[in-house]
């Protein structure tokens, strides 16, 4: 433990909020997703991957990253409407593992088709220039990129909120995440609420993947590790709860962050331990609730 000073660990604490902040953009499309539709999504982290590949070609394009940041969710929330459309919608009623097999395999698809229009080779994604520098956050020079990651998944977090909470809309949702039936019997088409969840959710998940490019550059395979990231987060948070998936992401984000301080090795089981206490002590996860899997 010699050398690890406050300010070192205070800088570490930063760097797993920023990295939680993509945790937390994932698991929040993801258990959006889940609680509306009961669809897992084994896809999600191959729109992670194509919103990050869809930020590079924006970028070629357009040398600016906002317009990136505005676009990629547009793109890959598109796509999105487009899978419920016409293969996961099918599918409605058939039991869970239908559209679970279907997302898995049109991962594959998806990857197989980002490496024949961009080769294997991962490529390099810079940090925008008016970010690249560092700020004073009270523990230290950190970078402000890092900060500006955290603070976009703040305001996205809060419209999040706002939309499903205080608009007729957002009603809509929370009431047929209880129960479509009613829903329908009330004359809404519920259909068309799954297709605009589903779009909402893969453009979340597509605008992390234009987030987290500049820190960790982009691949083909970029979509694999954080798949498996968002579903320890949202099964430690609880499938379906967003606010849980809120939760689950900084906490795994900051624990990983001080376990390669403290642990390097343990660093990458570390979401794993976290999960297991929390299944022990509620199986349902933080915030999740019985009997949505049925």
């Amino acid at each position: 433990m010699d050398g690890i000073t406050a300010q070192l660990l205070g800088l570490q604490i930063f760097t797993g909020l920023a990295l939680g902040a993509i945790y937390v953009l994932l698991a929040v499309g993801l258990s959006l997703i889940f609680g509306m539709l009961t669809v897992v999504n084994f896809a999600h982290g191959a729109f992670f991957m194509v919103g990050a590949y869809a930020g590079y070609s924006l970028y070629q394009i357009f040398p600016n990253f906002w317009i990136c940041l505005i676009g990629v969710p547009v793109i890959t929330g598109a796509i999105g409407l487009l899978v419920e459309r016409f293969l996961v919608r099918p599918l409605y009623g058939r039991g869970i593992d239908y559209p679970l097999l279907l997302t898995f395999g049109l991962a594959y698809v998806m990857v197989e088709l980002v490496r024949m229009g961009y080769g294997k080779q991962g490529l390099p994604f810079d940090t925008p220039a008016a970010l690249q520098d560092s700020v004073d956050v009270f523990v230290g020079q950190f970078p402000a990129y890092r900060i500006f990651v955290i603070v976009v998944t703040a305001i996205i977090l809060v419209g999040l909120w706002f939309f499903i909470e205080k608009t007729s809309f957002g009603l809509i949702i929370r009431a047929g995440a209880r129960d479509p039936s009613i829903v329908r019997i009330l004359g809404i088409d519920i259909t068309k609420v799954w297709l605009i969840v589903f779009g909402l959710g893969t453009g979340i998940a597509g605008l992390a993947g234009v987030l987290s490019a500049p820190l960790q550059g982009i691949t083909p395979e970029m979509g694999g590790s954080v798949l498996i990231i968002s579903f320890v987060v949202t099964v430690v948070g609880g499938m379906g709860s967003l606010v849980g998936a809120v939760i689950a992401g900084l906490l795994v984000g900051v624990v990983e962050s001080l376990a390669v301080l403290f642990f390097p090795e343990g660093a990458k089981v570390s979401m794993f331990v976290i999960m297991a206490l929390v299944l022990l002590v509620k199986p349902q996860g933080l915030f999740g609730r019985s009997g949505l899997m049925s």
